[in-house]
């Protein structure tokens, strides 16, 4: 009975043991992932008193770059550290021409956060009122303007005010608005007949082919 306990006792050890390699692992990562956010963040530059604008924010980064990739030919990292920190690396130099750009525009926010939050907000409103899962349908038969017309319920107090504010929008601009709504919305719906409904559409697209021949002298 005894000599059982122990055996299970040691058997806990050796896990905890394996467990702690495994957090200090994630705690190295971890702050690495904390000091690349106290860069793009701006705080590393205003704690030296230096302006941040993409220029600023970018040598700071590819600097902290150049470091890592410094670290990982001298220092001891292991084999499952060694394989996040290359991907990282890798994705980071993919995107690095368009990583940082929204420092030198107030109004642009740092990150998508709030753009999601505003997503998931119109996804829920949506399946309150249909009961359905999927939005899909809803996207399909009004396209982008739902997110417009959410935008604008939302920092208007009334549909008064709304009616008042899309009253204001000249006919011409509202008309050539209305057209580049219905191209994109086309667009969607043309995708999701090519992934859902693909026969139905490959089948109109024969019918048109055919209209089209009709009518359409052969050349020699």
């Amino acid at each position: 009975m005894v000599a059982a306990k122990l055996e299970r006792l040691q058997a806990l050890l050796d896990r905890r043991e394996n467990w702690r390699a495994e957090l200090d692992s994630v705690r190295q990562l971890h702050r690495l992932v904390l000091e690349a956010e106290h860069i793009l963040s701006g705080e590393a530059l205003r704690s030296l008193n230096l302006v941040v604008t993409n220029a600023t924010v970018g040598h700071h980064f590819d600097n902290w770059c150049e470091r890592l990739h410094s670290l990982m030919g001298t220092q001891q990292f292991s084999a499952n550290e060694r394989r996040c920190l290359e991907h990282f690396l890798h994705v980071t130099d993919n995107m690095r021409p368009h990583l940082i750009c929204c420092y030198d525009l107030e109004m642009l926010p740092r990150t998508n956060n709030d753009m999601e939050g505003f997503i998931r907000a119109i996804k829920t409103r949506y399946r309150r009122i249909s009961g359905r899962k999927s939005w899909n349908r809803y996207l399909l038969r009004y396209g982008r303007r739902v997110a417009y017309y959410e935008a604008q319920r939302a920092e208007l107090a009334s549909e008064e005010e709304l009616s008042a504010r899309v009253g204001r929008v000249p006919h011409a601009l509202w008309r050539l608005a209305r057209a580049k709504q219905r191209a994109c919305q086309e667009e969607q719906l043309k995708q999701y007949r090519v992934r859902h409904r693909r026969r139905q559409f490959l089948a109109g697209l024969e019918a048109r082919w055919a209209e089209t021949t009709q009518r359409t002298r052969l050349l020699p």
